[in-house]
Protein backbone atom coordinates (compact mmCIF):
# COMPACT_ATOMS: atom_id res chain seq x y z
CA UNK A 1 0.00 0.00 0.00
CA UNK A 2 0.74 3.57 -0.73
CA UNK A 3 1.27 5.96 2.14
CA UNK A 4 -1.60 7.86 0.83
CA UNK A 5 -3.83 5.09 1.65
CA UNK A 6 -2.68 4.85 5.14
CA UNK A 7 -4.08 8.69 5.46
CA UNK A 8 -7.86 10.51 6.02
CA UNK A 9 -7.46 12.95 3.37
CA UNK A 10 -10.68 14.51 4.43
CA UNK A 11 -9.18 15.66 7.78
CA UNK A 12 -6.51 17.46 5.87
CA UNK A 13 -5.07 20.57 5.86
CA UNK A 14 -4.15 19.62 9.59
CA UNK A 15 -4.21 21.60 13.10
CA UNK A 16 -0.63 21.56 14.03
CA UNK A 17 1.36 24.64 14.15
CA UNK A 18 2.88 26.03 11.30
CA UNK A 19 6.81 24.54 11.69
CA UNK A 20 5.10 21.87 14.15
CA UNK A 21 7.44 18.45 13.93
CA UNK A 22 4.31 16.56 14.78
CA UNK A 23 3.82 16.27 10.90
CA UNK A 24 7.38 15.10 10.54
CA UNK A 25 6.73 12.35 12.85
CA UNK A 26 3.40 11.36 11.49
CA UNK A 27 5.33 10.84 7.84
CA UNK A 28 7.67 9.01 9.47
CA UNK A 29 5.33 6.69 11.01
CA UNK A 30 3.67 5.82 7.92
CA UNK A 31 7.05 5.32 6.08
CA UNK A 32 8.05 3.09 8.63
CA UNK A 33 4.60 0.91 8.46
CA UNK A 34 4.77 1.42 4.37
CA UNK A 35 8.09 -0.43 4.92
CA UNK A 36 6.44 -3.11 6.63
CA UNK A 37 3.96 -3.51 3.96
CA UNK A 38 1.33 -3.60 6.92
CA UNK A 39 -2.45 -3.95 6.09
CA UNK A 40 -4.79 -1.25 7.74
CA UNK A 41 -6.67 -3.87 9.09
CA UNK A 42 -3.50 -5.05 11.64
CA UNK A 43 -2.99 -1.85 13.40
CA UNK A 44 -5.05 0.29 16.30
CA UNK A 45 -3.52 3.52 17.35
CA UNK A 46 -4.53 4.89 20.90
CA UNK A 47 -4.18 8.13 21.60
CA UNK A 48 -5.34 10.81 24.30
CA UNK A 49 -5.10 14.24 24.60
CA UNK A 50 -2.49 17.03 22.88
CA UNK A 51 -1.53 18.08 20.01
CA UNK A 52 1.09 14.89 19.51
CA UNK A 53 -2.76 12.52 19.89
CA UNK A 54 -3.92 14.37 16.85
CA UNK A 55 -2.46 11.76 15.18
CA UNK A 56 -4.81 9.03 15.60
CA UNK A 57 -7.37 11.04 13.66
CA UNK A 58 -5.10 11.72 10.52
CA UNK A 59 -4.17 7.46 10.17
CA UNK A 60 -7.10 5.48 8.40
CA UNK A 61 -6.12 2.54 11.24
CA UNK A 62 -8.40 1.25 13.60
CA UNK A 63 -8.20 4.04 16.56
CA UNK A 64 -9.40 5.47 19.51
CA UNK A 65 -8.88 8.72 21.00
CA UNK A 66 -9.05 8.73 25.18
CA UNK A 67 -8.38 10.52 28.09
CA UNK A 68 -5.49 12.61 28.63
CA UNK A 69 -2.78 10.60 29.91
CA UNK A 70 -4.71 7.00 29.89
CA UNK A 71 -3.57 5.60 25.92
CA UNK A 72 -1.08 3.25 27.25
CA UNK A 73 -4.32 2.15 29.80
CA UNK A 74 -6.51 1.48 26.91
CA UNK A 75 -4.13 0.34 24.61
CA UNK A 76 -3.37 -2.15 27.36
CA UNK A 77 -6.96 -3.25 27.12
CA UNK A 78 -6.83 -3.82 23.06
CA UNK A 79 -3.67 -5.71 23.08
CA UNK A 80 -4.95 -8.47 25.58
CA UNK A 81 -8.22 -8.58 24.18
CA UNK A 82 -6.63 -8.64 20.71
CA UNK A 83 -2.89 -9.43 20.74
CA UNK A 84 -2.65 -10.08 17.35
CA UNK A 85 -2.94 -6.92 16.47
CA UNK A 86 -0.24 -4.08 16.38
CA UNK A 87 -0.69 -1.23 18.78
CA UNK A 88 0.63 2.04 18.52
CA UNK A 89 0.34 4.96 20.87
CA UNK A 90 1.39 8.28 20.05
CA UNK A 91 1.83 10.34 23.19
CA UNK A 92 3.34 13.79 23.96
CA UNK A 93 5.89 14.60 26.89
CA UNK A 94 2.86 15.31 28.94
CA UNK A 95 0.65 12.57 27.99
CA UNK A 96 3.35 10.25 28.58
CA UNK A 97 4.68 11.45 31.63
CA UNK A 98 2.78 13.47 33.38
CA UNK A 99 -0.92 12.31 34.29
CA UNK A 100 -0.02 9.29 32.38
CA UNK A 101 3.84 8.68 33.96
CA UNK A 102 2.15 5.82 36.37
CA UNK A 103 0.18 3.90 32.94
CA UNK A 104 4.13 4.63 31.01
CA UNK A 105 6.13 2.68 33.90
CA UNK A 106 3.53 -0.22 34.31
CA UNK A 107 3.30 -1.06 31.03
CA UNK A 108 6.85 -0.71 30.62
CA UNK A 109 7.05 -3.10 33.64
CA UNK A 110 4.89 -5.79 32.09
CA UNK A 111 6.41 -5.19 28.93
CA UNK A 112 3.24 -5.83 26.75
CA UNK A 113 4.27 -5.84 22.99
CA UNK A 114 2.75 -2.08 22.64
CA UNK A 115 4.88 0.60 20.54
CA UNK A 116 4.77 4.15 22.45
CA UNK A 117 6.19 6.95 20.68
CA UNK A 118 6.63 10.10 22.70
CA UNK A 119 6.77 13.53 20.92
CA UNK A 120 9.29 15.84 23.26
CA UNK A 121 8.86 19.09 22.60
CA UNK A 122 9.40 20.62 25.98
CA UNK A 123 6.25 22.18 26.93
CA UNK A 124 2.00 21.74 26.97
CA UNK A 125 1.56 23.43 23.14
CA UNK A 126 -2.22 22.19 22.94
CA UNK A 127 -3.16 24.15 25.85
CA UNK A 128 -1.64 27.38 26.75
CA UNK A 129 2.43 26.46 26.76
CA UNK A 130 2.40 25.67 30.63
CA UNK A 131 5.61 23.46 31.43
CA UNK A 132 6.04 19.62 31.40
CA UNK A 133 7.74 16.94 32.90
CA UNK A 134 10.87 16.91 30.27
CA UNK A 135 10.56 20.98 30.22
CA UNK A 136 13.76 20.79 32.30
CA UNK A 137 15.87 23.95 34.26
CA UNK A 138 15.98 27.58 33.06
CA UNK A 139 12.82 27.05 30.69
CA UNK A 140 10.37 29.43 30.38
CA UNK A 141 6.51 28.47 30.08
CA UNK A 142 3.20 30.11 30.98
CA UNK A 143 3.29 28.65 34.17
CA UNK A 144 6.61 28.86 34.94
CA UNK A 145 7.53 32.86 33.79
CA UNK A 146 10.92 33.46 35.85
CA UNK A 147 12.07 29.87 34.72
CA UNK A 148 11.59 26.18 35.66
CA UNK A 149 13.59 25.15 38.39
CA UNK A 150 11.96 21.02 37.94
CA UNK A 151 14.63 18.70 36.23
CA UNK A 152 13.43 16.92 33.45
CA UNK A 153 12.85 13.07 33.56
CA UNK A 154 15.26 11.24 31.42
CA UNK A 155 12.54 8.96 28.95
CA UNK A 156 15.34 6.75 27.78
CA UNK A 157 16.75 5.91 31.37
CA UNK A 158 12.95 6.02 32.99
CA UNK A 159 11.94 3.50 30.33
CA UNK A 160 15.27 1.51 30.43
CA UNK A 161 14.88 1.13 34.76
CA UNK A 162 11.11 0.48 34.09
CA UNK A 163 11.99 -2.44 32.18
CA UNK A 164 11.07 -1.85 28.58
CA UNK A 165 12.79 -4.06 26.33
CA UNK A 166 12.93 -1.60 23.47
CA UNK A 167 14.36 2.01 23.78
CA UNK A 168 15.29 4.36 21.26
CA UNK A 169 15.64 7.96 20.51
CA UNK A 170 16.06 10.34 17.47
CA UNK A 171 14.67 13.83 16.81
CA UNK A 172 12.39 15.14 13.76
CA UNK A 173 15.48 16.31 11.88
CA UNK A 174 16.49 13.21 11.99
CA UNK A 175 13.38 11.70 9.72
CA UNK A 176 14.93 8.64 8.02
CA UNK A 177 16.66 7.27 11.30
CA UNK A 178 13.14 8.43 13.14
CA UNK A 179 11.06 5.77 10.31
CA UNK A 180 14.18 2.76 10.78
CA UNK A 181 13.89 3.43 14.10
CA UNK A 182 9.76 2.94 14.54
CA UNK A 183 9.93 0.55 12.20
CA UNK A 184 12.23 -2.01 14.26
CA UNK A 185 10.02 -0.73 17.45
CA UNK A 186 6.62 -2.00 15.35
CA UNK A 187 8.33 -5.48 15.06
CA UNK A 188 9.71 -5.98 18.14
CA UNK A 189 8.19 -8.05 20.46
CA UNK A 190 7.37 -6.34 23.62
CA UNK A 191 7.43 -2.77 24.82
CA UNK A 192 9.11 -0.34 22.41
CA UNK A 193 9.52 2.85 23.72
CA UNK A 194 10.55 5.55 20.91
CA UNK A 195 11.20 9.12 22.15
CA UNK A 196 11.31 11.70 19.71
CA UNK A 197 12.43 15.22 20.06
CA UNK A 198 10.00 17.35 18.63
CA UNK A 199 10.21 21.36 17.97
CA UNK A 200 7.37 23.39 19.29
CA UNK A 201 7.56 27.04 17.46
CA UNK A 202 4.48 28.48 18.41
CA UNK A 203 5.15 27.68 22.68
CA UNK A 204 8.45 26.74 23.44
CA UNK A 205 10.22 28.23 20.95
CA UNK A 206 8.70 32.02 20.85
CA UNK A 207 9.06 32.05 25.08
CA UNK A 208 12.93 30.61 24.79
CA UNK A 209 13.89 32.26 21.94
CA UNK A 210 14.35 28.98 20.10
CA UNK A 211 13.88 30.55 16.53
CA UNK A 212 12.28 29.64 13.94
CA UNK A 213 11.15 25.81 13.65
CA UNK A 214 14.36 25.33 10.97
CA UNK A 215 16.30 26.48 13.07
CA UNK A 216 14.78 24.77 16.20
CA UNK A 217 15.43 21.75 14.09
CA UNK A 218 19.30 22.83 13.60
CA UNK A 219 19.88 22.45 16.98
CA UNK A 220 19.01 18.98 16.98
CA UNK A 221 21.62 18.99 14.21
CA UNK A 222 24.08 20.31 16.37
CA UNK A 223 23.14 18.92 19.83
CA UNK A 224 22.86 15.40 19.06
CA UNK A 225 25.08 12.72 18.49
CA UNK A 226 25.23 9.00 17.47
CA UNK A 227 25.29 6.59 20.84
CA UNK A 228 28.88 6.27 21.97
CA UNK A 229 30.53 8.76 19.09
CA UNK A 230 33.39 10.38 20.02
CA UNK A 231 31.77 13.66 19.78
CA UNK A 232 30.27 12.79 22.75
CA UNK A 233 33.30 11.97 24.68
CA UNK A 234 34.22 15.15 23.89
CA UNK A 235 31.22 16.99 24.55
CA UNK A 236 29.37 14.60 27.56
CA UNK A 237 26.28 17.70 27.16
CA UNK A 238 25.32 16.57 23.52
CA UNK A 239 22.09 14.59 23.74
CA UNK A 240 22.55 10.56 22.11
CA UNK A 241 20.46 9.12 19.51
CA UNK A 242 19.89 5.66 18.33
CA UNK A 243 18.38 2.38 20.17
CA UNK A 244 19.58 1.76 23.82
CA UNK A 245 17.58 -1.12 24.60
CA UNK A 246 16.66 -4.05 22.15
CA UNK A 247 16.79 -7.56 24.26
CA UNK A 248 14.37 -10.49 24.24
CA UNK A 249 12.15 -10.93 27.32
CA UNK A 250 9.37 -12.86 28.11
CA UNK A 251 5.70 -10.63 26.26
CA UNK A 252 3.33 -10.14 28.39
CA UNK A 253 0.46 -11.64 26.24
CA UNK A 254 2.27 -14.81 25.59
CA UNK A 255 2.88 -15.41 29.26
CA UNK A 256 -1.07 -14.78 30.32
CA UNK A 257 -1.70 -17.15 28.05
CA UNK A 258 0.41 -19.67 29.81
CA UNK A 259 -1.81 -18.70 32.64
CA UNK A 260 -4.97 -19.26 30.97
CA UNK A 261 -3.20 -22.87 29.76
CA UNK A 262 -2.56 -23.73 32.87
CA UNK A 263 -5.58 -22.60 34.72
CA UNK A 264 -7.48 -24.47 31.69
CA UNK A 265 -5.52 -27.95 32.74
CA UNK A 266 -6.54 -27.66 36.55
CA UNK A 267 -10.52 -28.06 35.99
Amino acid sequence: MAIKDYIRGRFFPHMWCPGCGHGIVLNSLLRAIEKLGMSKNEIVMVSGIGCSARISGYVDFHSMHTLHGRALAFATGIKMSRPELNVIVPMGDGDALAIGGNHFIHAARRNIDITAIVMNNRIYGMTGGQYSPLSGVGVMATTTPYGNIDHEFDIVEMARAAGASFVARTTTYHAKQATDLIRQAIIHEGFSVVEILSQCPTQFGRRNKGGSAAEMMETYKTNTTPIGSKAKKENPDLIERGIFVQKDMPEYCNEYDKIIDQAMKGQ
